[in-house]
């Protein structure tokens, strides 16, 4: 299923940036592709996950993810999403970032919907242009979000980062995973802290916490999400997120 709507093509705007606007159903997925602008993308409503090569980021409202010139990535909806992106000319940044999520303020928020309501040919020297240098300003004074978790390159590793990546409750053990892969134990182990940095508990823990902050955002309780993200018991999860975060899942503040 395609999307419900979309606004103009941005691949004829000859302006430094440009707004694309998109209503996508739940369930939907767009294929892994790139683009030859930089992209920050902005859910206004709904929750959607970003993989690129090299990271995986769920991605709850009030957040952004940035994405680098000709970055492979694949966007997929957990509901309805609706969707506000921008193209922006990479010869802006002479260094342009690597991929990140990027808070949103309420201001960058009004900047962004604005800026996606211009047409193609905006005076870049007139009001329109003005807008687009303050949300410039305002995107890279963002801090960031924790919502990123590395993936492997390895074939038989995604197909189990993939898995649980669906299923962030999903509590097979390391021999089911391995079995999973293809690969003995050892090797799984091996080859997934290699390629990831880390192990896979942790890493499992990280998805784990990337999924719970997005449900957080929803508007779920914290006594369901730790059910929903493969906790035995509220209090074990509370007791992971303070580790994580220093603080309770009570009490952490998402605006």
């Amino acid at each position: 299923m395609g999307p419900i709507e979309h606004s103009h093509n941005f691949e004829t705007c000859t302006r430094p940036v440009c707004g694309l606007t998109d209503e996508y159903p739940p369930g939907f997925v767009d294929p892994l592709h790139q683009h030859d602008r930089i992209q920050v993308l902005y859910a206004c409503s709904g929750v959607m996950s970003v993989v690129t090569p090299a990271m995986s980021f769920v991605v709850p409202p009030q957040r952004a993810v940035w994405l680098p010139a000709n970055m492979p990535h694949e966007v997929s909806c957990r509901g309805p999403v609706s969707l506000r992106t921008l193209y922006i000319d990479p010869a802006l940044y002479a260094q342009a970032p690597e991929c990140r999520v990027i808070e949103v303020s309420d201001f960058l928020r009004a900047l962004i919907l604005k800026v996606v309501s211009f047409g193609h040919e905006y005076d870049r020297d007139g009001h329109a242009g003005r807008i687009v240098a303050v949300l410039l300003d305002e995107i890279a004074a963002m801090p960031l979000a924790p919502y990123g978790a590395t993936m492997p390159s390895d074939e038989r590793l995604l197909r189990v980062c993939r898995a649980i990546l669906a299923d962030p409750a999903d509590n097979r053990d390391v021999d089911q995973l391995a079995s999973i892969a293809g690969m003995a134990r050892r090797t799984f182990t091996r080859a997934f802290k290699r390629e990831t940095g880390m192990g896979l508990g942790v890493w499992r823990q990280q998805v784990r916490l990337m999924q719970a902050l997005s449900l957080m955002a929803a508007g779920r309780p914290v006594t369901t999400i730790a059910f929903d993200v493969g906790y035995d018991s509220p209090s074990a999860f509370t007791a992971m997120f303070r580790r994580a975060y220093g603080v309770p899942p009570s009490m952490y503040a998402l605006p």
